[in-house]
This record gives structure tokens, C-alpha cells and sequence, in this order.
């Protein structure tokens, strides 16, 4: 079995780390600085950051505050928001990312994946999903933070953007989103089922049971962790301990 990842999520909003709830009711959690290098210490593989909203009010990532987050810490770390050209990935590349993650533009310019990967690698280029089901049953992106609709039907899209030379999937179920009710495993299934690329799931970790029904149900192979981290619930180790005595791989227990 692949070594799966414990990827603390950092959602960024002004200079705090916040949590929504299906996109709503932010609440604000803590300091980037402070809680990157708490995950870091704590053990995670590696890190996730997001500014939530940069690509809603069209501004780009604050510089300043994803460095002094990523000067201490030597992990992997995937950036994502407000990302719209070769440019902004040199910006934030420089400013210590390890991966890319891009959503709102990539809806508006699909084109724009197959021009990331080629200047930077498909290593370096995530495509961000944020998922919602729908009354029919299929799944939509969603973008802007899972505002807004884009047309897109999720395994559609996703297909499409593999063509394009993506190197990794960070998949969000905006439903489960700060619930802890446990990840989306039909929204999953789907996306397992043909991807050839890793997938990092997000969207409802809880209880311990939950993350291993992710990995043993539905293959991921890596799990995106907000709430349960942010409000102390499981210390990283812990959950490592905890899937490693249920068989799963996982990296420095």
C-alpha cells in the first residue's frame, strides 16, 4: 500500500487562518505563522494554503505573510489563490511554495493548466476542486471560494484537466466542509476510479474512523485536515498512530 499523507489546510483570510462551514460562517482560528509551524513540528508531510478569497476580490496571495509562514519550515507546501498567470506562480514559487494550486482561473482558462505545466512541471501544478452535489446526483465545481457555479460536472472536468498535464488533485466536498461528519466517499469513488494522479481529499475529517474509511474505501492517497487539527482535537501523531494500527501506510509515525 502507497504511504499516505496528513496534510494540515490552512485557509487564509486577511492575516489570520479562519474555518468555514460550506463556505460560510468564518471563524477565526489562529496565527499562519504559529499554526504552520505547530503542523510542522507536530509531523505532518506537508502543508496547505489557501488564501479563500483572493481570487473573489481579484487581488493576489500577500506575499509577505506566505513567506514569513514558509521560512522555517521544510516540508512540501501547496499554494493556492488569486493565481492568474506565470507570473503570480514565480511570485509565489519564490516565496517558498513547492506546488501550485489553482481553481478559479483554470475554470475561466482551462488552457492555462497545459501553460503552467509547461513552464514549471506537472509536479508543480494541483488543480483545486471544490465540489457541491447536485439535486441530479452529479457533482459541479464550484469556484471563488465555492461561490459561485461553473458549469463544469466535476469527473468532466477533472478528465480534462489530467489531459492537460496536472500533477495532483486537491479535492474539497464543499457539503462536508467543516462538518466532521466524514469525507464525501461517492464524491471519491468517482475521481478514484479513472485518476491516474494522486488525490488529496478535504471536506468533513472527524473522527479517526472517518480518515481511514477515506484511504480504505476510497483509495486517497493523501488527507486534507482543517477542524479537528485547528480546534486540538487529534494531534497529528495521534492520528498517525491510529492508521498505522489499522494498516495503513502512513510516513514517521
Amino acid at each position: 500500500m502507497k504511504n499516505i499523507r496528513i496534510i494540515p489546510r490552512l485557509d487564509i483570510k486577511g492575516p489570520n487562518v479562519v474555518k468555514p462551514v460550506q463556505t460560510e460562517a468564518l471563524r477565526v482560528v489562529g496565527d499562519p505563522k504559529k499554526l504552520a509551524l505547530h503542523y510542522y513540528e507536530g509531523g505532518a508531510d506537508e502543508l496547505i494554503y489557501l488564501d479563500i478569497v483572493a481570487s473573489l476580490y481579484g487581488r493576489n496571495i500577500d506575499f509577505d505573510l506566505l513567506k514569513s509562514v514558509t521560512e522555517n519550515i521544510f516540508i512540501p507546501i501547496t499554494v493556492g489563490g488569486g493565481i492568474r498567470s506565470i507570473h503570480d506562480i514565480n511570485n509565489v514559487l519564490r516565496s517558498g511554495a513547492d506546488k501550485i494550486a489553482i481553481n478559479t482561473y483554470a475554470v475561466r482558462h482551462p488552457e492555462f493548466l497545459s501553460e503552467a505545466v509547461r513552464e514549471f512541471g506537472s509536479q508543480c501544478i494541483v488543480l483545486y476542486v471544490e465540489a457541491k452535489k447536485q439535486p441530479n446526483g452529479d457533482y459541479e465545481a464550484y469556484t471563488d471560494g465555492g461561490r459561485e457555479r461553473s458549469g463544469f460536472e466535476v469527473v468532466n472536468w477533472i478528465k480534462r484537466a489530467i489531459d492537460l498535464g496536472i500533477g495532483e488533485i486537491l479535492l474539497t466536498s464543499v457539503d462536508q466542509d467543516g462538518t466532521r461528519r466524514g469525507f464525501d466517499i461517492e464524491l471519491l469513488k468517482k475521481v478514484l476510479a479513472f485518476s491516474p494522479i494522486p488525490v488529496i481529499a478535504h471536506g468533513g475529517a472527524g473522527k479517526p474512523e472517518t480518515l481511514k474509511e477515506a484511504v480504505l474505501d476510497a483509495k486517497v492517497d493523501a488527507l486534507g485536515i482543517s477542524s479537528i487539527f485547528h480546534y486540538n482535537e487529534f494531534p497529528i501523531k495521534e492520528m498517525k498512530k491510529y492508521l498505522y494500527k489499522n494498516k495503513i501506510n502512513i510516513r514517521n509515525v
